[in-house]
């Protein structure tokens, strides 16, 4: 009943991976969409996130205005300590009771933890094996430019904001480059389930 942390910087290809894990039967919890849960319209999160940074951070729906958020916490290393304070022991503890319940209905299950601010949250413990989605910066504008369609500028700042490659495989027992191929991240992949299915 292994559990993995899957980390990687924006656009590093983790979500390729995550898939190609499901693919392969893992149970995949998503820290992002669980973010997105417990910061939903009426949530004590919401509530604590409007009194903390004024009622301009709530759009007319009640839910959250992430792009006014943002702004108001981008660059600002102490807003942005605030606003984790509010958000992530939320996030830490749904995010154990999923874990809890996908071990419940699956004793030896493999539970895929994705996870983009691991390193940011200091997120080293507690994991049997973390995995780092790693590609070049230049590969990683490159996809955040012709993907996603935003700014050079933009995108550079936007890495720039979050752990330095350097710090997330610090953390890692495993990197996944996934600056060439598709075939080759899947061929890595493939390996990595390899590893922690095989019986002990």
């Amino acid at each position: 009943m292994p559990l993995l942390a899957l980390t990687g910087g924006i656009a590093s290809g983790k979500s390729t991976i995550a898939t190609a894990l499901a693919q392969h039967g893992a149970v995949v919890i998503d820290a992002d969409a669980i973010v997105r849960e417990v910061q939903a319209p009426g949530s004590p999160v919401l509530e604590a996130i409007a009194a903390e940074f004024g009622s301009e951070v709530l759009r007319d729906d009640g839910a959250l205005d992430r792009p006014a958020l943002g702004a108001l916490v981008f660059g600002h290393a102490d807003r942005l300590a605030a606003l984790n304070a509010l958000v992530h022991p939320a996030v830490r503890s749904e995010s154990q009771r999923r874990f809890d319940e996908a071990f419940a209905a699956d004793p030896d299950a493999v539970v895929v933890y994705d996870v983009p601010l691991l390193a940011e949250a200091r997120g080293g413990d507690g994991w049997d094996l973390i995995a780092v989605a790693h590609a070049p910066v230049e590969e990683r504008v490159r996809r955040l430019v012709e993907i996603r369609g935003l700014s050079e500028s933009d995108a550079r700042a936007r890495i720039g904001s979050q752990a330095s490659d350097e710090e997330r495989l610090a953390l890692a027992d495993v990197v996944i480059d996934t600056g060439t191929t598709l075939d080759a991240t899947r061929h890595q992949v493939d390996q990595l389930w390899d590893r922690v299915t095989r019986p002990r």
